[in-house]
Parts: C-alpha cells; sequence; structure tokens
C-alpha cells in the first residue's frame, strides 16, 4: 500500500508528474547518443542530443571529438577538434557531460601541446592531475590589486618609455614582419632570471615560425619554465578558436597559487578571422567587416582574467601580451580597435621605421602604457622622465630641416642628442639589458655624455657597459639592482663609468687592459 499523498497535495496530479519525470528521464537516457545531419569545413550539425549544453564536448565515430558552439530548435553546430574525415551524415554522436577542459599544472613547464594539452614535442604524454575549463570568469574588481611589480622586457625603448607591471594588458599590434613576435620573445627571454613562468600561444602560426620562437627561447632563455601552446595554420579551425583560451586556462594555474606569470597571444587578428569564420558557417549574422557582433565580448572576456590579485588571494599576477596584425598601418580597423579599448596600453610597431633598418620599430608617437609607469623602478623614472619629450621633438625637428640647412647652434645640439637617442634605442635581437644597464645609459645620456660619441660607437657602448659596469661600477649596480633606487652617490658611479668607456672609444683616454 503507497503512502497517503500530503494534506492539500493532489494525489493525480502527483502521480501525473511523477510519470512525466520518469519519462524525462528514460528519454534522456534513450537520447544520449544523436546522430550528424551534415558535415563540411569543420562543422557538424547535430541533432538528438536536446540536453547537451553550450561548450560541451561531444564524441564522434573513430574518437573524433568537437563542442558545441551554437543551439537550435532541433539541431546544434558542433567544431570538430580533429580532422572529420571519418564523420559523415548519420554518423553517431555521444555527449561527454562535461564543457571542454584543459590539463593544467607543473607537468606542462617545458612542453610543446596543442590547446587540447596533447603533447607535439615527444611521444611523452602529459601526466597532469588537474584540469580546467577553458572558459573561467575573469576576478572580481574586490579580488585585484594595483599593479606595482614591473614587467621587464629588457628591451630599452620598451622598458623606459613604456614600462610593463606584473597583471597588465598591453597590446602588441603593427602591420606584417614589423617584429610584432620579436618583442614578445624578448620578453619571455628576459625572464629567464626572475621567477615568472612563462605560456607562449600560437594561433594559425606558421609552423617554421613557431619552429623560430621555440629555438629562440630555448637557446637564449629558461624554456623549463615555459609552456608552448601551439594551433597552427594547418590546425583545425576548432583549435585554433579554443587556444587562447587554453593557455589562459594554463597560465592561471600559477596565478591563483600566488605566482607571476606572462602569456603571449600570436595572434588575436588570426583568432578573430577563425572566430568569424566558424560565425559565418554557423549562420550567425554578420556585422562590420563580416565579423559577428560577439567578437568583441569574446576577446573582451578573454583578456579581462589577466590580472594581478590582492594578498588575501595570494598575490599572484598574469601578464598579457596579445599581439594583433594591421593592414597598411590602420589602427582604426575593427579588430585592432576592439583590442585598443580592451587592453591597457598599445605598443604600435611601424613599417616604416623597420623598413629604414629601426629595431625594435616602436612608433613612439603611438604607442602608450597606461598602467606600467607606476610600476616602473623609480631609478628608471628618474632619468627617463625626458626621453620621450626630447626624443618626439627631434623627430618634428629632423622632419623640419630636410627642407632647408641648419643655422641654430641649439637645434643643431638637439638634432645630434636626438640622432643618439634613435641609435641607443635600436637595440639588437638576444641582448636585453638589466635595470642598472639601462639606467646608466639614460643618465650617462641626460648628462650629455654621449653627445661627443660617434653615432656608430653608440651600440659598441651598449654591448660593452653591462661588464664594464660590473668591473668599476660593482657596489653601485647591487645597490640599484636591490633597491631600484639610485642615489647621488650610485649616479655619480654610473656617470664616472659611463664617461670613462666612452673616452675608451672614442681613442680619447687610454685602456686598461684592453679595449672592451
Amino acid at each position: 500500500m503507497s503512502d497517503p499523498a500530503p494534506v492539500g497535495v493532489d494525489s493525480d496530479w502527483l502521480d501525473r508528474k511523477l510519470e512525466r519525470l520518469d519519462s524525462i528521464t528514460l528519454g534522456s537516457s534513450a537520447a544520449s547518443v544523436g546522430r550528424v545531419e551534415q558535415i563540411g569545413d569543420g562543422i557538424a550539425t547535430v541533432s538528438g542530443l536536446p540536453e547537451a549544453k553550450l561548450g560541451e564536448v561531444l564524441t564522434f565515430e573513430n574518437d573524433v571529438s568537437g563542442f558545441v558552439l551554437s543551439l537550435d530548435r532541433a539541431t546544434m553546430s558542433v567544431v570538430l577538434l580533429d580532422e572529420g574525415v571519418n564523420v559523415g551524415a548519420g554518423s553517431s554522436v555521444t555527449a561527454s557531460g562535461h564543457v571542454l577542459h584543459v590539463p593544467v599544472g607543473p607537468e606542462l613547464l617545458g612542453r610543446v601541446v596543442d590547446p587540447l594539452g596533447r603533447p607535439l614535442d615527444r611521444d611523452e604524454a602529459i601526466a597532469a592531475s588537474q584540469f580546467e575549463p577553458i572558459e573561467r570568469p575573469a576576478p572580481a574588481i574586490i579580488e585585484r590589486d594595483l599593479v606595482s611589480e614591473p614587467m621587464e622586457t629588457g628591451v630599452l625603448v620598451v622598458d623606459s618609455l613604456f614600462a610593463l607591471g606584473r597583471g597588465q594588458r598591453e597590446l602588441i599590434v603593427g602591420d606584417r614582419a614589423t617584429g610584432k613576435t620579436s618583442i614578445a620573445v624578448e620578453a619571455m627571454i628576459n625572464q629567464k632570471s626572475t621567477d615568472v613562468v612563462c605560456v607562449y600561444v600560437a594561433v594559425g602560426q606558421r609552423a617554421t615560425a613557431v619552429d623560430r620562437v621555440i629555438e629562440a627561447v630555448q637557446a637564449h632563455g629558461a624554456p623549463e619554465r615555459c609552456i608552448f601552446v601551439v594551433a597552427q595554420a594547418a590546425s583545425a579551425p576548432g583549435l585554433q578558436w579554443m587556444a587562447p583560451f587554453a593557455g589562459f586556462t594554463m597560465a592561471e594555474y600559477f596565478r591563483d597559487r600566488g605566482q607571476d606569470a606572462l602569456i603571449i597571444v600570436d595572434d588575436l587578428s588570426k583568432h578573430a578571422a577563425t572566430h568569424r569564420e566558424l560565425a559565418l558557417l554557423t549562420n550567425e549574422p554578420p556585422g562590420r567587416e563580416a565579423y559577428p557582433g560577439d567578437i568583441f565580448y569574446l576577446h573582451a572576456r578573454l583578456l579581462e582574467r589577466a590580472a594581478r590579485l590582492s594578498p588575501e588571494r595570494g598575490g599572484g599576477s598574469l601578464t598579457a601580451l596579445p599581439i594583433a596584425e594591421t593592414d597598411a598601418a590602420n589602427l582604426s580597423a575593427y579588430i585592432p580597435t576592439n583590442l585598443i579599448s580592451i587592453t591597457d596600453g598599445q605598443i604600435v610597431l611601424s613599417a616604416d621605421l623597420f623598413a629604414a633598418n629601426q629595431r625594435p620599430a616602436v612608433d613612439v608617437g603611438l604607442s602608450v602604457s597606461r598602467v606600467g609607469g607606476k610600476a616602473q623602478k623609480k631609478a628608471l623614472r628618474d632619468v627617463s622622465g625626458r626621453v620621450r619629450l626630447d626624443y618626439s621633438q627631434f623627430l618634428e625637428l629632423e622632419m623640419f630641416t630636410r627642407f632647408g640647412g641648419l643655422s641654430d647652434t641649439r637645434v643643431k645640439a638637439q638634432i645630434a642628442r636626438g640622432q643618439r637617442i634613435r641609435a641607443l634605442l635600436t637595440q639588437p635581437r638576444f641582448a636585453s639589458l638589466r635595470l642598472v644597464d639601462q639606467v646608466a645609459l639614460l643618465a650617462g645620456l641626460g648628462e650629455g655624455l654621449l653627445d661627443p660619441l660617434p653615432i656608430a660607437a653608440i651600440n659598441a657602448l651598449r654591448r660593452s657597459l653591462p661588464s664594464f659596469l660590473d668591473a668599476h661600477a660593482g657596489e653601485a649596480v647591487s645597490r640599484v639592482t636591490t633597491s631600484g633606487l639610485l642615489d647621488d652617490e650610485c649616479r655619480a658611479a654610473f656617470l664616472a663609468a659611463v664617461r670613462e668607456l666612452c673616452a675608451r672609444l672614442t681613442g680619447t683616454a687610454p685602456s686598461e687592459g684592453g679595449t672592451p
């Protein structure tokens, strides 16, 4: 005999509810396998899985996987993550019940993986014990802290004029083949003497270009603290789409445990093009430049995950250096405009400067860092205050003097100083400068010690100064490195060393033990 219905509840109504619940349960278990209605261009239209949700992983025949990109009334669009050559109309599809997730943890350090965490460098699998979804909420405002620690790149023009802070988002933007990836790789390599974990994400890049990046980090950096997430141009569009999100999840593991991490996404222009391709194939309405309306939200929710956490959350940080490509230096195009408005500043690279052999080809007038100056070491901030203004004035004067000769002595001096600033900001690859090297160079520049030096000798000065400082101003080097402050005694020691080195390079002073 069944238990009586509760008072006030109609027993027939309750029986009908229970029968409906049973039918739903049976129906969902029976409908856990769907079928492919049609497939093409990396997109499969699937029916028969009414319980599937956005972002859920589905498994096709022959172990082909995909994720749900959009839902319709009776069907859904699934983006394949593998080659679907053996998947056709009528193939069975199974729901996994979980969204896209990737392995995280120290087991990934030093490895080259695809966005799903599968190894690409060797056959040894990733023995990760933890997995996290690729879509994670950004830290709330109350969970964040001020950006107060520098993220030094070793590139003089960046560290002195457009300093980066740990937890900042700084866009690197410019035309094709202007050195965007080079600046990002320099930042990775410069972390070899720090505790920063680096994650490099390649989206739609050529295999040869990715190999060059990995080889450069292995040769000059600390690859044992780097993760390379590769979705090259030949990869499935689904892998290219999820690559930046997977990279952020892998980097957040270290940030959430109180460590500092740096992530480079190379590049978001190709990621946006992949998103546009998938959106058009799934019949999303196109907007400006045929991009779907959610492209801004896509990149905003991605880059918002970069932050410095409060001490209550562990105090870790995640710094993002997204890269974007422009056409004919058009910064007002849709994707560059979106990314500039999302990030905390941009480093703009000029094709004209690159062609003129100015490397890195940073456009000082268009570049800006809205946060990092507050995190810049005081020693460097004290000596770099006027460099940008002097350089900008020099560029204007140089343009005007093309139409006539120089008659004013003061203008000639400004032109000479500007030429030396430009030579000083020209820096070879894999020649990172320490904080003390940058401080000494800019202090000497401000005191006019470089004015009598031939422009051709500036490169020799930059190359010889680190070892010369260690030998002739070792105590000052140690104090500035430790404190980040430049007192009068250390400034005097640096200026004396720069003056001595300049004299040796110009042959006006005898060399002790040979010319550096």
